[in-house]
């Protein structure tokens, strides 16, 4: 059940919001742990809000490294734990985010550790992420961790983020080319094809060829229309499926300059992801499981899950890389089995780390500065082969009969 509520704090500052009980006993007593004082309580009914709440709100990356910041510098400041998740809660401009906080106060007033209380947020909160929040709890460094967490989220958020805006302009632009060309064929090309066709004069074979192109499309147009609706659904229904994903990360890791990209991305992450596991004082074997469920491509989870294999059946980490020459670069390989040698493999992945995101940053950067004179040229060049197909009949019925 879910219950609005009213309520002052001991120093009279009025406080308002819901929370997710069993019952209406079970909410008042939620809500006083809290040390607030109820002036109303009212029953909202079931869960449904809470199911639009999350449907239609979602906790972004940023909102959670902000957050992390935020628990840092109030544990810094000797604040307790739930003090500080109370404190962040009422202050959430997120309702889904402030929900989900609320829930993690009253499971901490119930006796459990931060980290089991984030677990049961894992839409939130990744595997990740409760990891290094349970072992911060075990060295006593939990101001430490929540900052490493937020700057290591950061990172990711600032790699993904420029990644995903990189391909935004020529996604855009490649949706701009297939409007306007299908406007042309559509819209343009038959008034024009009409003049020439009622002149009696055999036009020559490209324009023929645009022509009848035209006439499909605007005849059959519909079907290439259900054909692409097809597909989208049979990528969708793909996509669903365990070989399905792999199959079209693949797909996307083979696409020249764009696979290039994504390869660099994920092996950033990788190297960042258990560099600050690593030198969190996570065991290697559970960084390497954690990275793969992670690292957001099922190629390399995969990959990493051989990898978890072997270390666990005695191999170097190295060893179990060399095996994937392809997604795993000779560079990075041998690195790693430097840091194995050295016993500086923490040290030696942030070196990856960093290596690996300005590599992704060139990339970007090479990417947009080509993107935008190739798809004006193709642009151009599409609609003037288009319109001199059409207009160079045109140009000389006038020119024969002048």
């Amino acid at each position: 059940m879910l219950f609005s509520y009213k309520s002052v704090d001991d120093k009279g500052i009025k406080k308002e919001g819901e929370i997710d009980a069993p019952n209406k006993d079970s909410a008042i007593s939620a809500i006083q742990r809290r040390g607030l004082i109820i002036t109303s309580i009212k029953d909202m009914g079931d869960n449904k809000s809470i199911f639009s709440m999350s449907f239609f709100n979602k906790v972004k990356m940023k909102e959670v490294v902000i957050l992390s910041r935020q628990i840092s510098t109030l544990f810094e400041a000797q604040v307790s734990a739930l003090k500080t998740f109370t404190m962040l809660a009422s202050s959430s401009t997120n309702p889904l985010l402030r929900y989900k906080l609320n829930q993690v106060s009253d499971d901490l007033q119930a006796g459990l550790s931060i980290s089991e209380a984030l677990s049961k947020h894992p839409d939130v909160f990744s595997d990740f992420y409760i990891n290094m929040v349970r072992v911060g709890e075990e060295t006593g460094k939990l101001n430490q961790t929540f900052a490493h967490l937020a700057d290591y989220l950061n990172r990711q958020y600032e790699l993904t983020s420029k990644t995903k805006n990189a391909l935004i302009y020529p996604i855009f632009v490649i949706v701009t080319f297939f409007v306007v060309m299908g406007l042309m064929f559509v819209v343009v090309i038959p008034k024009l094809s009409a003049i020439i066709l009622d002149s009696g004069q055999k036009p020559p074979v490209y324009t023929q060829v645009v022509i009848a192109l035209s006439s499909f499309f605007v005849h059959y147009g519909f079907i290439f229309i259900i054909f692409l609706i097809l597909l989208g659904f049979w990528v969708w229904r793909l996509s669903a499926t365990e070989k399905g994903k792999i199959y079209l990360d693949r797909l996307s890791l083979s696409i020249p300059a764009v696979g290039s990209l994504y390869k660099r991305l994920y092996l950033s992450r990788i190297a960042d992801n258990m560099n600050t596991m690593l030198t969190s004082g996570i065991q290697i074997v559970r960084a390497i499981e954690i990275t793969g469920a992670v690292v957001g491509s099922k190629v390399y989870t995969e990959i990493l899950k051989n990898a978890e294999d072997g270390v666990k059946a005695g191999l170097a980490f190295s060893t179990t890389l060399e095996k994937y020459p392809e997604e795993m670069p000779g560079i990075m390989v041998q690195m790693v089995k430097v840091g194995e040698e050295t016993g500086s493999l923490g040290a030696i992945l942030k070196t990856l780390a960093e290596f690996y995101k300005r590599e992704v940053d060139d990339a970007i950067d090479t990417l947009i500065g080509l993107i935008e004179p190739v798809m004006i040229i193709v642009l151009g060049l599409g609609v003037g082969i288009l319109l001199v197909s059409v207009l160079m009949p045109i140009y000389n019925m006038a020119g024969n009969i002048s």
